[in-house]
C-alpha cells in the first residue's frame, strides 16, 4: 500500500491529497528517510509524522483493505510518539484555550457592531 493512502486508512490525515502533500514537503519519513507519496509500506515499518509542529511516530503493524473507523486504528498501528512529545502537545492546547476577559484589549466584531449601533441611534435622535 502507498504511504499517502496508508495514512488516510489510519486517520492521520482527512484526505489522500493531504497527506500526499505532506510527503511531497518532507514532512513524511519511513525508517529515518523522506519518501515520496508512492513510497510503498510493509508491516514493521516506522513512520514518522510531522503534523501540527510535533513528529508523531507509528509503527505499522498490519496493512488495511480500506479506511478504518476510529476504533479499530490500533489494530492497523501503534503510536510510539515519546511521552514527552505528547505532553508538550497537551500543554500547547491547554495554553490555546486561555481567552481574554470580556471587556479588556480591543473590542470583538461583535461589540464594534454594537458600539456602532449605539451610535447611528444617537445620530437619529438629534
Amino acid at each position: 500500500m502507498r504511504i499517502d493512502q496508508y495514512l488516510w486508512c489510519i486517520r492521520v490525515y482527512k484526505s489522500r491529497n493531504i497527506a500526499s502533500n505532506a510527503c511531497k514537503k518532507g514532512q513524511i519519513q519511513v525508517n529515518g528517510q523522506s519518501v515520496k507519496p508512492s513510497r510503498e509500506i510493509l508491516p514493521l515499518d516506522e513512520i514518522r509524522v510531522r503534523k501540527d509542529q510535533y513528529w508523531r511516530e507509528f509503527q505499522v503493524l498490519d496493512i488495511p483493505k480500506s479506511r478504518l473507523g476510529a476504533k479499530l486504528v490500533g489494530l492497523y498501528c501503534l503510536d510510539i510518539t515519546p511521552s514527552e512529545t505528547l505532553e508538550k502537545e497537551d500543554l500547547n492546547r491547554m495554553s490555546a484555550a486561555v481567552t481574554r476577559e470580556q471587556g479588556s484589549g480591543r473590542p470583538t466584531k461583535k461589540d464594534r457592531r454594537e458600539i456602532d449601533e449605539i451610535e447611528l441611534d444617537e445620530n437619529f435622535e438629534d
